[in-house]
């Protein structure tokens, strides 16, 4: 069997091993090793799905595997990392607020087991990819730390909002909307000229807000998807 075969599975596992790496940092409330940790699986979960196509060896194998994990590096990293913003200090075991933020979990798996047998998603999404929804979540506890107005901090602080969040960030990964792919299929600027908006508007929105603008970049891509749909 020739080594090109176990290429893009060997890129997933990567993406699982940062995923490993992330939840640790997490539990020591390290949230910024964390996101590097959760964007670089996402980076390995991008590239496994290219190497896949590009020496054509896809594989039912490869495809259980990268929804395994994404399962831990956008699954259970944010819901983790929900359920410490939701934990207040001198929280006890038996607070039951902070158990809701697996609530993301449930939805990534969710998302993740329907993604594998819905025929609809070979072009585009339906409901907000996990990856995309990590990136959101793992941004909240550093928009915190930075140097924000009073009345932002004061409500990404409060339990009841980032429930809210929660909920619709569940909601939103198995919604029935349909966003589109950031995959290059055909080298032209016509082609994929909503992918290069995006991703300019994106680059733009993070060097100006930082970790700010990550969140920012996910309600664009959400925004942008939509008002294709429409027009």
């Amino acid at each position: 069997m020739q080594i090109k075969q176990h290429v893009p599975n060997i890129i997933t596992l990567l993406n699982l091993f940062c995923g490993c790496i992330a939840l640790i940092f997490v539990t020591h409330q390290d949230f910024l090793s964390a996101f590097f940790f959760v964007s670089l699986g996402i980076f390995f979960d991008f590239f496994d799905g290219f190497f896949a196509r590009l020496f054509r060896v896809s594989s039912p194998l490869g495809l259980q595997l990268d929804s395994l994990a994404d399962m831990i590096t956008s699954g259970v990293v944010p819901g983790l990392t929900m359920f410490m913003l939701l934990s207040k200090d001198g929280s006890s075991t038996t607070d039951i607020m902070p158990y809701f933020g697996f609530i993301i979990t449930l939805g990534a798996c969710y998302r993740l087991a329907n993604f594998n047998i819905d025929t609809r998603q070979s072009d585009s999404f339906i409901g907000l990819p996990t990856p995309a929804n990590a990136l959101l979540i793992m941004s909240l506890p550093l928009i915190m730390q930075g140097e924000l107005h009073a009345t932002v901090t004061d409500l990404l602080s409060n339990q009841w909002f980032l429930l809210l969040i929660t909920v619709l960030s569940a909601f939103i990964m198995n919604a029935e909307i349909a966003l589109f792919s950031l995959k290059v299929k055909k080298m032209s600027i016509k082609d994929n000229l909503l992918q290069v908006i995006f991703l300019s508007l994106s680059l733009i929105l993070i060097l100006f807000f930082k970790f700010l603008g990550v969140a920012m970049v996910i309600l664009l891509y959400i925004l942008l998807s939509i008002l294709r749909k429409l027009f």
